[in-house]
């Protein structure tokens, strides 16, 4: 596995395998990045949860984008970053955006 760093701060590295083209279309950047966008998901206190990871699986299944939120607080903000990363590995999913506590991420 590869990782590909972006350098804008507010983006968080996007993961794909050698060989994938892992090339986030633009439309799908602005569309992440649009604070019309709703927070489908909320992660709490329980933090993340296995139910979180099959939610997550099936929201991305209906939806192309999904933003989801963590508690303020729950989590320092240098393990943020960690835990987006994880649940794009687990559900197969790319972050897109990610600022503060907020990230998008994306099946393609």
């Amino acid at each position: 596995m590869l990782l590909l760093y972006v350098s804008t701060p507010s983006f968080i590295p996007a993961r794909f395998t050698e060989g994938e083209s892992m090339s986030v279309p633009n439309h799908i950047i602005r569309q992440a990045k649009d604070a019309s966008l709703p927070i489908t998901m909320r992660i709490g206190k329980s933090g993340l949860t296995d139910s979180v990871i099959v939610e997550l699986e099936g929201q991305l299944s209906s939806r192309s984008l999904v933003k989801v939120k963590v508690n303020r607080g729950l989590y320092p903000r240098d393990d943020l970053k960690t835990v987006w990363n994880v649940m794009g590995e687990k559900t197969n999913s790319s972050v897109v955006f990610a600022r503060g506590n907020v990230a998008v991420f994306w099946r393609n």
